[in-house]
């Protein structure tokens, strides 16, 4: 028998269980950069824009929510536009990374950002995309991190002309990539692995 037909994957080759090791050590005690894991903060006091708090839970299968994965999101700034490595030149917030990454607590299987609602964007051909966040999902037997997009539920007309939105064949599934509006600063969005309600993944 082939050699590669007889080796099974084993759990360190998955993005799960020993993440939290490297990606976010204070989570299980590993005091490291300061006591503040990496991508943990977005802002700082004079970031501009709209402060939101952002949180949500990851589903499996069986609609459980896992307890042991990890999110990572990038977006623009409030003006729509992306840090890049000439920040000097390219207008962006200078005061705003772009860029987080959190964990699922161990208990609720919740994740968190304190961020800022980010600005349409404008792409090369002039069009514009709706506010978005782009999200990556990895979690214990998920061997590919999984990418999606969160848009705003209250952008109702900047969702009808986001250029991504429109190429979607299965309408009725892009409620599964809206975040939905609990207060004036807090959004809830959910991911949902498989099943009915599974969220839009997309490859990049």
């Amino acid at each position: 028998m082939d050699k590669l037909h007889r080796l099974k994957e084993i759990p360190s080759q998955t993005a799960g269980p020993f993440l939290h090791i490297g990606c976010v050590p204070n989570q299980i005690g590993l005091n490291t950069f300061g006591g503040i894991d990496l991508g943990s903060v977005l802002l700082s006091k004079n970031t501009e824009g709209k402060r939101i708090t952002l949180t949500g839970k990851v589903f499996d299968g069986k609609n459980m929510p896992i307890r042991d994965g990890m999110v990572e999101i990038w977006q623009a700034d409030a003006n729509g536009l992306y840090q890049t490595s000439d920040t000097k030149s390219d207008g962006s917030d200078l005061n705003f990374s772009g860029w987080g990454r959190s964990h699922c607590d161990f208990e609720s299987g919740s994740w968190i950002f304190e961020t800022i609602k980010p600005g349409p964007v404008m792409m090369n051909n002039g069009s514009w995309m709706a506010p978005h966040i782009s999200f990556w999902i990895v979690a214990r037997g998920v061997n590919l991190g999984l990418n999606t997009r969160m848009y705003f539920g209250d952008e109702h007309s900047l969702n009808e002309k986001d250029p991504l939105l429109q190429e979607l064949k299965d309408t009725k599934r892009i409620r599964t990539l809206m975040a939905r509006k609990i207060t004036e600063n807090f959004y809830e969005f959910n991911i949902y692995l498989q099943g009915e309600n599974e969220t839009i993944f997309f490859e990049i």
